[in-house]
Parts: structure tokens; C-alpha cells; sequence
């Protein structure tokens, strides 16, 4: 088996269960830990790294490098914009969404970004049409990164 396919394997399975992993924990709490989301950012530079090396191109390291700040600039903007809205576990989330979607491509990360307040919007206002929520209702936003990202590797 080629040793980057390989790679790509153990990453995608990897986030696909600490995303589910983080998504029950959020939509339960209204939290994403650090003792979940560090390591698994630690973890994937490392294989971004290693992906470099062993494929000898340094241009996907160095777009999921710049992905990375990119997103997770973008959501620290918004917290600062709006504190009682965005977290600081979503802001460490987003670094992670930016490095792996940055890998794949801009496209990529450009639709999961995207499609993460997409589809965030889209069950609020469901939230609020049902008269479920309201504007001041809390609403787990990282299942909904989560998912944009997902959508953003199919779909990108």
C-alpha cells in the first residue's frame, strides 16, 4: 500500500471518530476540551509533516500551515467580535478544520468553512420556526464545523 494513501486513511478515520467523539460532547456540554482538541492539532501538524516528507512535496504542508491561520483567525475575529457567541473551543476546532481542509485544497476549505454557518443557520432558523429557540438560544456550533468540514472533503 502506498505509504501517503496509508496516511490519508489513518487521518480520515481518526477524525471521523474524534469529530462524532466531539460533537456528542458539545451538543451535551456546549464545550469542545482542550484535552481532545490539542492533541489531535499536535497530532495532525505532525502528520502534515510527515505527509511532506514522505511524499517529498512541501506545498500541501505548507497550504494546511496557512489554512490553519487563516480559520482559526477567522473565528477568533468573530470572538472577539461577539464573546457571548463563538468559544474559545471553537476557535481551537477551527485551527484543526483549517490545517486538515488547507491539506486537501482551497476549495475544500473554503466549502466546509462555509457550509459549517450554512448549515448552522439552517437549524437555527428550523430551531426558531418550530418555536424551539429563540435569538437567545444556545446552539453547539461545532457539530456543525464538524459537519461542514466532512462536507467540505466530499463535496470539494
Amino acid at each position: 500500500m502506498d505509504p501517503r494513501l496509508a496516511l490519508v486513511a489513518l487521518v480520515h478515520g481518526a477524525l471521523l471518530g474524534i469529530g462524532g467523539w466531539l460533537t456528542v460532547i458539545d451538543i451535551r456540554t456546549h464545550r469542545l476540551p482542550n484535552r481532545i482538541v490539542l492533541p489531535t492539532l499536535a497530532s495532525l501538524i505532525l502528520l502534515v509533516v510527515i505527509d511532506a516528507v514522505v511524499s517529498a512535496q512541501s506545498a500541501p504542508m505548507i497550504r494546511a500551515l496557512l489554512g490553519l491561520l487563516v480559520l482559526a483567525g477567522f473565528y477568533a475575529l468573530l470572538r472577539l467580535i461577539s464573546r457571548s457567541g463563538m468559544g474559545g473551543g471553537d476557535v481551537k476546532l477551527a485551527a484543526v478544520i483549517g490545517l486538515v481542509l488547507g491539506w486537501h485544497g482551497w476549495q475544500q476549505l473554503a466549502i466546509g468553512a462555509a457550509s459549517a454557518f450554512v448549515l448552522g443557520s439552517l437549524f437555527a432558523l428550523a430551531l426558531m420556526l418550530l418555536r424551539r429557540a429563540d435569538g437567545a438560544t444556545r446552539i453547539a456550533f461545532g457539530p456543525w464545523m464538524i459537519a461542514g468540514a466532512l462536507l467540505g472533503i466530499l463535496v470539494g
